[in-house]
């Protein structure tokens, strides 16, 4: 069975969408369900059986508070930059790239552990 993650996230302008990610491939869409089906079409499955792990958000062991803090100070500096059309600086950039690829991993995990539980 293929582990699918969808995440709630925000764009720049402050909308909801979420991101299905499997291994290498990812979606994003306005609703959990697009983003779910544009995925399973790149991954050419034409129909997902599985459980689907919705992250709430708060810090746990695969993701810490400390990790969210950074990411969202990351976030708040890249907008800046980005609103008065200035350059993001690399060594950030490669901080926040890290820390999002951290929590899709952990996000991957943490269905990894529920599953799991429910075992």
């Amino acid at each position: 069975m293929t582990t699918v993650a969808i995440q709630p996230i925000l764009d720049a302008s402050g909308q909801r969408s979420f991101r299905a990610v499997a291994g290498d491939k990812q979606y994003i869409g306005k609703t959990a369900g697009q983003a779910l089906d544009a995925l399973t079409t790149q991954l050419g499955e034409t129909e997902f059986r599985g459980i689907l792990v919705f992250q709430s958000f708060r810090p746990d062991q695969f993701f810490g508070i400390e990790q969210q803090k950074r990411l969202s100070e990351l976030m708040e500096l890249w907008r800046e930059a980005r609103d008065e059309e200035k350059s993001f600086p690399a060594e950030l950039q490669a901080e926040l790239k890290g820390l999002v690829e951290t929590e899709l991993n952990a996000t991957a995990e943490r269905a990894k552990f529920l599953m799991q539980q429910k075992s």
